[in-house]
């Protein structure tokens, strides 16, 4: 008990709850994106995703990914129910922390990062497979992804990949996963001439808020410690969520002609998750380019994806998956030691080897999270539709599936 440090687990405490703030600001920022009949729909599934998961992480979720491992690819079921997990520190997570503290930073990590596939399939998913999936993807990708990258004897830790708060384990994992979901559920069906802009943009501007201030809990907090790695991941957060906002708006705003507010949101957006990878390894400097890039790649994804005419409503591959895929191969290129002593080296420090490893990691984690993500969807089809009806999803999931609506005022 003497090993654990206040200041540390209050840190890490704090750093927890702003993740978890991130999920219901994920619901305003995709609920302001979608159409009006379908705004409760998409907040619900963030939402209820604050219980599913939760309830997945404490029956065996954090065992299967932080477990004691079995050859390197998945936890046992030491730690299922809690088991194990207490107020005394686990020197491979956390060692100045309460075990207990890790789990609880862990599990709104394993929260949000079903919930951003969402945005992909908007206005067409029906819930009760939806709530099906959050369970399948919880436990069949991320806990695995989880464990290779972040657990003790995970085969891609063992590795020397890194990834310092989530660019594969929670951006790659729901970006690619949003776009095999794409391609199973198929497109949204649109009236010529139909209205598909977003339908409030306060709301859009209130979720990114949200998910901003959130972000230096989920970057920061990954040092697991208040310390220099904390103040280097906090800076370097905000300086690559700033630099691609304002990126994206001047690029979005020479093609469209007029400065969009949404375009500056999705910047940020893309900048933020691509810096999510590099946080604790790179310098400023390096954030600042990174934010730049990231906003160039991420804007011609989305452009890609639109002349492929690919149905991802709210654009989680280009944003996430691009984003994510390219802030693992970063920490390969900018890391340095110079950030983070006990970090790496990346190509512009001489590391060639670092940068292969970050390129293999996203190989295999890319092809791991399409098929299998393409096969739990199958699996559910057998047994329920994955799609809701013609007429409910021209209805709107709101009231076709909750029998609500959001602006609907009380007699």
């Amino acid at each position: 008990m003497d090993k654990i440090n206040s200041g540390d687990t209050a840190f890490v405490l704090i750093a927890g709850a702003l993740v978890a703030f991130m999920t219901p600001g994920l619901a305003f920022f995709y609920g302001g994106l979608v159409r009006r009949k379908n705004v409760l729909a998409i907040m619900m599934q963030s939402f209820i995703a604050m219980g599913v998961v939760t309830a997945v992480w404490v029956l065996g979720g954090f065992s299967l990914a932080f477990g004691p491992t079995v050859g390197g690819v998945i936890g046992n079921m030491d730690f299922a129910l809690l088991k194990h997990v207490g107020i005394a520190p686990n020197p491979d997570y956390g060692p100045t922390i309460p075990f207990l503290t890790f789990f609880g930073y862990q599990e709104m990590f394993a929260i949000i990062t079903p919930a951003l596939i969402t945005g992909a399939f908007a206005d067409r998913v029906n819930f009760k497979a939806y709530l099906f999936f959050l369970v399948a993807w919880s436990l069949l990708i991320y806990c695995p992804f989880a464990h290779w990258v972040w657990g003790a004897n995970g085969f891609m830790h063992k590795w020397g990949l890194v990834d310092f708060a989530g660019g594969i384990v929670v951006h790659v994992s729901a970006g690619v996963a949003a776009l095999a979901s794409v391609f199973f559920v198929g497109k949204r069906q649109i009236k010529k001439g139909e209205n598909v802009a977003p339908h409030n943009i306060t709301f859009v501007a209130l979720g990114t808020g949200l998910l901003w201030f959130g972000w230096f809990g989920f970057n920061a907090g990954s040092a697991l410690a208040a310390n220099g790695i904390a103040a280097t991941a906090f800076v370097n957060t905000d300086i690559a969520g700033s630099t691609a906002m304002i990126t994206w708006l001047f690029v979005a705003w020479h093609k469209e002609k007029k400065p969009s507010m949404v375009g500056a949101l999705t910047g940020a957006v893309a900048g933020l998750a691509t810096i999510t990878p590099c946080a604790g390894y790179v310098e400023p400097w390096a954030a600042a380019l990174i934010g730049v890039l990231t906003s160039l790649i991420c804007y011609g994804a989305v452009q890609f994806r639109m002349k492929k005419d690919w149905d991802d409503a709210l654009d989680v591959w280009g944003v996430h998956g691009v984003g994510g895929i390219f802030g693992t191969i970063c920490v390969g290129i900018f890391a340095s030691k110079t950030a983070n002593p006990d970090g790496v080296n990346g190509l512009l420090r001489g590391d060639t080897h670092q940068f292969l490893v970050q390129v293999g990691g996203v190989a295999i984690c890319t092809i791991y999270a399409f098929v299998v993500t393409m096969v739990i969807l199958k699996v559910i089809s057998m047994f329920m539709p994955v799609r809701v009806p013609p007429e409910a999803e021209e209805k709107g999931l709101d009231a076709a599936v909750h029998g609500e609506s959001a602006y609907e005022l009380g007699g």
